[in-house]
């Protein structure tokens, strides 16, 4: 499907990424298979080609910074960016447009310390609630604040990875191994416990990068030595591919990295492009945002064994049905949100 563009005349844009290995203009670059590991970079390349249609452009900020851009009008926007601001609105051939908030307080606390500066700077500050469910309103213009939906890479399902039937009645966790910088809220413990407890039971398995770094800062924190031994039970090493992974199993343990209102990252929908069906815990008002059919919420068992009884006795027929309750949540009009979430920022008057 292609991104509904309105015109935007020539409006040139830069992104300011998160990292700078997406620098020169590596945000963009779907052959890249690091970068692009199952399509993330598929929301900014549907941008990129759409902008190019209408005669605009989009490049990463590093290119203008180092004077490789023409001379022109540019449209500023970061994702979570604060060293190259100074230097940027000092610059009269640039708007700072957008500041785009992805991480939560238990990630990148300073980002929302620096709201109150961030509000004045930009037009628009993107975050993934505005009413200060996790962070401090004060001294911060709520009239410059919107909703962040994060942006997804796929319209429905992926039908390689969905209709797998050869499924394990097993738990599959996706994560790496962190810890959190502020501990208010944060759902990392809760994870390691999960985990922990449902490796006892034998019917979980880990993937992703620094479990076994036991020297990492990461790895620094109680909840992590105390239940390392059960951790490395049940490691089963990185993975090239999620949608793969999670295409072998029944069920995905789902865990955000903090409970906050209206934040909903990427691990729920790679779920429902797989077919796993996801076991939730994140955003309390979740039931607002996804249907409350196309995921179990764990916040409803008394114990992860309770859980665990009550998913190895569900019948093929229930577990179909909870994952077509995904698969149709992804054609649905309110996934939209997410979809196009790029393209509202981006093209934002």
């Amino acid at each position: 499907m292609e991104v509904r563009l309105k015109n935007i005349n020539s409006h040139n844009v830069l992104i300011d990424p998160s990292s700078e290995h997406y620098y020169r203009n590596g945000l963009f670059d779907l052959k890249n298979p690091r970068l692009n590991r199952d399509g993330t970079l598929l929301p900014f390349y549907r941008v990129k080609t759409c902008l190019e249609k209408e005669q605009g452009s989009i490049n990463t900020v590093d290119l203008l910074l180092q004077g490789n851009l023409p001379a022109d009008k540019y449209k500023y926007i970061s994702l979570g960016i604060l060293t190259n601001i100074a230097q940027l609105e000092l610059r009269n051939d640039v708007e700072l447009s957008g500041f785009i908030i992805m991480e939560p307080p238990v990630v990148d606390p300073e980002l929302y310390a620096a709201l109150p500066d961030l509000v004045k700077k930009f037009d628009y500050v993107y975050l993934h609630n505005v009413i200060g469910d996790g962070y401090s309103l004060k001294n911060v213009d709520q009239s410059k604040l919107k909703k962040l939906y994060w942006p997804q890479p796929n319209l429905g399902v992926l039908n390689q990875y969905w209709c797998n039937t050869n499924r394990q009645n097993r738990i599959v966790v996706i994560n790496g191994s962190h810890r959190p910088k502020n501990h208010k809220g944060e759902l990392y413990s809760k994870r390691i416990d999960a985990m922990a407890s449902l490796s006892r039971l034998g019917v979980i398995d880990l993937y992703g990068r620094g479990w076994r770094r036991w020297w990492s800062r990461s790895a620094f924190w109680l909840p992590y030595w105390m239940n390392r031994a059960a951790l490395m039970n049940i490691f089963q090493g990185e993975c090239d591919s999620k949608y793969e992974v999670l295409s072998k199993y029944d069920f995905c343990l789902c865990f955000e990295n903090m409970t906050m209102s209206g934040y909903v990252t990427e691990k729920i929908f790679d779920c429902f492009y797989a077919g796993a069906i996801p076991l939730y815990w994140g955003a309390p008002d979740i039931n607002t945002l996804i249907p409350p059919d196309s995921y179990i919420d764990v916040r409803g068992f008394s114990s992860w064994e309770s859980m665990w009884n009550y998913l190895k006795n569900l019948t093929v027929t229930e577990k179909n049905k909870i994952r077509e309750a995904g698969r149709l949540f992804l054609q649905s009009p309110v996934f939209l949100n997410y979809f196009d979430s790029l393209e509202k920022i981006v093209c934002a008057d």
